[in-house]
């Protein structure tokens, strides 16, 4: 099988109602309406297994972390909703692969076991499958995994390993860049105001826009730190799992109410 599904989604708990009020609601509207519209063409995707890259799990130095335990759970209950829950199965076979190829091509990575009796979600993943399992029942498997403090490089190398493990895997496959963008947007921003904000939201969509990902590769750190952001290197390991797969972005929504860029991207694919 080849990849069936691909985007780009924000992860702010404030779109997912209860827990965003209705006046917060109305200001993020168009995120909710993008995710959405993404959670239909999920469903149309048919997908056995979603991976989902998140910012927001334990993140290592010098390796990719890939979680290894059957059951997921997570619930919003720091954000005061505790009945709010997603529980899923892993798909292990998947990270296995992930992991021995990885290896065997120099990548670093963890196979991410604490031995508990579940692997707990962060918000990062939960908030995309909130509107996601709306649409499928949970009858999908989903695979977190996160990225490193190693280079660019490395993250765009580890996303064409994923690429070439879909490629012979025998299940549908679909990928979630899980990310927010800038969090200086405006003065009260969760990390401060900075003029760098703005500026790298505008550069980073209108990049993805047009397909610009070895632009979005070789970004300035200093510019990037100066951002403020959470979803730059989701987005290059996705950036290498599309590589060579001529597919086509789909801009549904971006915006930035609180302090924060919401960026929400379908990926138009080829047919597999």
């Amino acid at each position: 099988m080849s990849l069936n599904f691909a985007a780009i989604s924000p992860h702010p708990p404030i779109i997912v109602p209860p827990i965003g009020k209705e006046e917060d609601l109305a200001k993020v509207s168009n995120t909710i309406l993008a995710m959405k519209k993404i959670s239909s063409k999920f469903k149309e995707a048919e997908i056995d297994t979603l991976i989902i890259i998140s910012p927001h799990m334990l993140i290592y130095s010098d390796r990719f972390s890939i979680a290894c335990m059957k059951k997921l759970f997570g619930s919003f209950a720091q954000f005061g909703q505790p009945d709010l829950v997603c529980e899923f199965e892993n798909d292990l076979g998947l990270a296995q692969t992930i992991d021995r190829e990885a290896k065997a091509q120099g990548i670093n990575t963890l196979l991410y076991d604490n031995s508990g009796e579940f692997f707990e979600l962060d918000h990062g993943i939960m908030v995309p499958l909130h509107f996601l399992a709306s649409q499928q029942e949970n009858s999908f498997k989903v695979l977190p995994i996160t990225y490193s403090r190693l280079d660019r490089a490395s993250h765009f190398t580890f996303g064409q390993i994923i690429r070439d493990v879909i490629k012979k895997y025998p299940e549908r496959v679909g990928v979630i860049a899980s990310g927010d963008l800038s969090h200086r947007l405006i003065s009260g921003a969760p990390a401060g105001f900075s003029k760098a904000g703005k500026i790298f939201d505008k550069k980073l969509v209108d990049d993805l826009k047009k397909n610009k990902f070895k632009d979005i590769l070789y970004y300035d750190e200093e510019f990037v730190e100066d951002a403020g952001e959470c979803g730059y290197r989701s987005i290059l390991i996705l950036s290498g799992i599309l590589d060579g797969s001529d597919a086509t972005p789909e801009f549904l929504s971006y915006e930035g109410p609180f302090g924060v860029g919401y960026l929400v991207l379908n990926y138009k694919l080829p047919e597999s």
